[in-house]
């Protein structure tokens, strides 16, 4: 009997296409502008106003396995102890479901960005990414001193790291997640805006044309990528070690 898809041995295969539009990659749906971060699914917002200064809580809902760590008034807490100069011109906190394409090509606990877009207003934002506690992360062993660093940081937070021959092995629990999300994501994505500010919207001096900001911008761009994260990381460090010296942190879960 003849069988149609003998017509090409191919047919099924990457060689003819098949998979090719299925690769991991995050998906940019044609004729929409927002990246994927702004594009959010059945959430709520709350308006907070911390240390005088305005900020918009955006809350989106969790798969079943997965759930934020940090309650709003854990992180609304956790903003009246930062030094209000640095929140710049940050306001909107997201709490966000990360795609699970996402999780498995660009898993991170926190973002800093400079223009993010709600409800048509365009403001600089952090998010903060639900974790799924019905996985567990594996890091290779063969780290770069970065890495190497991180892991140290995350074991300090109470993750519970167990070696194989190739991995270190954790599975997420809420708790420690909200001690790494709280305490460091926060304000290692704070000190990113702080860095941000001192090179892009500080000098801005008043009347000056667009095309200053944008030299300014582009500098901040050309910024290796280790810079910046040793700039947030030491930003961070030393805040958390000034709010431990004062007993502000840590402190119990408030709902």
């Amino acid at each position: 009997m003849r069988n149609p898809t003998r017509r090409n041995r191919n047919i099924g295969t990457s060689k003819q296409g098949y998979g090719k539009n299925n690769k991991l990659t995050i998906p940019s749906p044609c004729l929409v502008a927002k990246s994927f971060h702004e594009r959010l699914d059945n959430y709520e917002k709350a308006e907070k106003v911390i240390n005088g200064h305005a900020f918009t809580f955006i809350i989106e809902g969790t798969r079943s396995s997965s759930q934020h760590a940090c309650s709003v008034k854990d992180v609304e807490n956790m903003i009246k102890h930062i030094p209000p100069a640095d929140y710049g011109l940050v306001k909107f906190i997201v709490f966000r479901q990360p795609k699970r394409k996402e999780e498995i090509i660009s898993p991170v606990w926190g973002r800093a960005i400079y223009s993010y877009e709600f409800e048509n207003d365009f403001y600089p934002a952090i998010i903060l990414e639900a974790a799924d506690y019905s996985k567990n992360i594996r890091w290779e062993k063969n780290l770069s001193i970065e890495a190497q660093a991180e892991l140290e940081r995350l074991k300090a937070d109470g993750h519970p790291f167990i070696a194989d021959k190739r991995c270190y092995i954790t599975r997420l629990e809420i708790n420690n997640v909200r001690n790494t999300q709280l305490y460091r994501t926060l304000l290692h994505e704070f000190g990113h805006h702080v860095h941000y500010s001192e090179v892009v919207e500080q000098p801005r001096k008043e009347d000056e044309e667009f095309e200053e900001w944008e030299k300014r911008w582009d500098l901040y761009l050309k910024i290796p990528k280790t810079v910046k994260e040793y700039r947030a990381h030491r930003y961070a460090d030393l805040l958390l070690a000034k709010l431990k010296e004062q007993n502000l942190v840590p402190f119990e879960r408030i709902d």
